[in-house]
């Protein structure tokens, strides 16, 4: 294999695919980049892959010129450490032959040992899954979406997963699509976030679908977006989901795989709120930043921030205490207030974090009693359910 590659396009690649690289893990294999070079109607690319047997990665580089085809397997964080140190060169060759791999740049070269090719797991193509071939099952749901808007459903949701949880049917997002709506859903048993949007479909036969996606396919996901305008291909079998990004000039230009999540996903339905009759409009950057300044003086031991909701005055006061720091007391004025007055607690991190993913500046909180959630909503595609804490 011979290819000299646009050095900034190739550390860009190996930036992305190092995402599925393996950290510790007995197989060396998972440890490294699959580079192949290859011709495709007389056009050169150079194709990274990488996985740690749960997500896989397939990144195509197509500022190349191939001077002979071939495949080698290096070491990903060698490979990683000499392109982003190369950064005088404009371009870099490399020259592979066996197990062993030259880098080459203006005024130095690097001799890497890697690993026979063929030991790399294989990683199937996106176009085989669509269809099914004799050795891959055809997916059992396929959809294509726009990437900003995927990317908004994803954001919006992502955060509320658990990080730790014997539970691990919450450690990932649900999706859901039926005809030409899709949902995902997250929550750590605390907090949950759903968010809804209308997809195109010109398949009246399409089959609905849903599975439990990995927090980390889905925050590797958000990091292969370049275009909102792109189109993102999902296809799920019964154990996988496969994330296709490209365009029509570069189709499949990024592949992303991952093992679904097993188990059940909580009954999210039913810890929706239906009878709040307190309405809270407000403005996202006012509150972010009361709750923000109310959080400074909170600790381990009192993480609440007590919010008193004025109707008559149309004013919320957000106050803080910590034993030994002090208190701190922020006033917010409310667009609208509808309802009996209201004294509720919230972990501020938990406010903040929705607040991130909202990009509309009105916001709606519901409530109905300091002892049940509370509900922010935005329009009718998504609404976020938080538990009250208890304060002393």
């Amino acid at each position: 294999m011979k290819v000299i590659c646009d050095r900034g396009a190739l550390q860009d690649a190996v930036n992305l695919v190092s995402g599925a690289v393996a950290g510790r893990t007995p197989r060396v294999q998972l440890t490294c980049v699959k580079v192949a070079a290859e011709r495709r109607d007389g056009v050169g690319e150079l194709v990274l892959s990488a996985t740690d047997a749960e997500i896989s990665m397939r990144v195509r580089v197509s500022q190349v010129d191939v001077q002979q085809p071939g495949e080698t397997l290096i070491p990903a964080d060698k490979l990683r450490a000499i392109v982003g140190a190369e950064d005088a060169d404009p371009t870099l060759t490399l020259d592979a032959e066996a197990e062993v791999c030259h880098i080459r740049g203006t005024d130095a070269h690097f001799k890497i040992f890697g690993f026979p090719p063929e030991d790399f797991p294989p990683i199937p193509d996106f176009a085989d899954v669509v269809a099914g071939t004799a050795q891959i099952p055809k997916s059992r749901g396929f959809f294509s979406y726009r990437a900003g808007a995927l990317d908004t459903l994803v954001a919006r949701t992502l955060f509320a997963t658990a990080r730790e949880n014997s539970r691990y049917a919450i450690n990932g997002v649900l999706l859901k699509r039926e005809g030409k709506r899709i949902e995902m859903v997250a929550t750590d048993g605390r907090r949950m976030a759903l968010s809804r949007a209308a997809i195109p479909s010109t398949d009246k036969e399409a089959k609905g679908v849903s599975c439990i996606i990995p927090t980390k396919a889905l925050a590797q996901l958000q990091k292969l977006y370049r275009d909102p305008d792109e189109v993102v291909q999902v296809a799920v079998t019964d154990t996988q989901v496969y994330f296709s990004l490209g365009s029509e000039k570069d189709p499949h230009r990024a592949v992303l795989s991952s093992n679904l999540v097993e188990g059940a996903f909580p009954p999210y339905e039913d810890v929706i709120p239906k009878d709040q009759d307190k309405k809270v409009v407000f403005d996202r950057d006012a509150m972010a930043s009361a709750v923000r300044r109310a959080a400074l003086l909170t600790n381990e031991e009192s993480r609440g921030v007590r919010l008193r909701f004025n109707g008559k005055q149309r004013q919320l006061e957000l106050t803080s205490r910590a034993p030994e720091m002090g208190e701190a007391q922020v006033t917010v004025e409310l667009n609208s207030y509808e309802g009996d007055d209201i004294e509720i607690g919230f972990n501020p991190a938990f406010i903040i974090d929705v607040l991130k993913v909202i990009s509309e500046q009105e916001v709606v909180m519901e409530l109905k009693s300091p002892n049940k959630p509370g509900v922010i909503k935005v329009g009718s595609d998504f609404l976020y359910v938080v538990m009250p804490v208890n304060l002393q």
